[in-house]
């Protein structure tokens, strides 16, 4: 009888554990949006990436670094770092001055061409948008 009542407190000890394992578990998941900044607009990417007309600045890069679009085309840059970063035309065209964290820049390309831009803060950092 001792040793039935034993092997019902050890099995139950186990089940305890495993619950607690199941629970810490799913309450240390990370949704994937969960770390994306709230810019307040609906995004058009696919949550893991910039979408249509969008440059997204992470990882001290623009993303995509390259974008090709027709006469026309408003782009938005949106800053997902921590860090300051900006979005500066090489040739004066345009520039976002200093973008926090969450902070976006526009501007609409309306002539054909390729125009080259860079960060100011992080001159590694380097883009390119071509408008046919």
């Amino acid at each position: 009888m001792k040793k039935s009542v034993l092997n019902q407190i050890n099995v139950s000890n186990v089940i305890i554990v495993i619950l607690i394992t199941l629970a810490v578990t799913a309450s240390c998941s990370k949704d994937s949006m969960a770390d994306m900044p709230d810019t307040g607009k609906t995004p058009t990417g696919t949550g893991t990436g910039p979408g249509t007309n969008e440059v997204w600045i992470q990882g001290s890069a623009f993303n995509p670094d390259k974008i090709t679009v027709t006469a026309g085309t408003t782009i938005t840059w949106t800053n997902k770092d921590g860090a300051v970063h900006t979005v500066t035309s090489d040739t004066g065209i345009f520039d976002s001055g200093d973008l926090a964290a969450n902070g976006t820049f526009t501007h609409k390309f309306t002539t054909a061409g390729t125009f080259l831009y860079h960060c100011k803060v992080h001159t590694t950092m380097k883009g390119t948008v071509v408008v046919n």
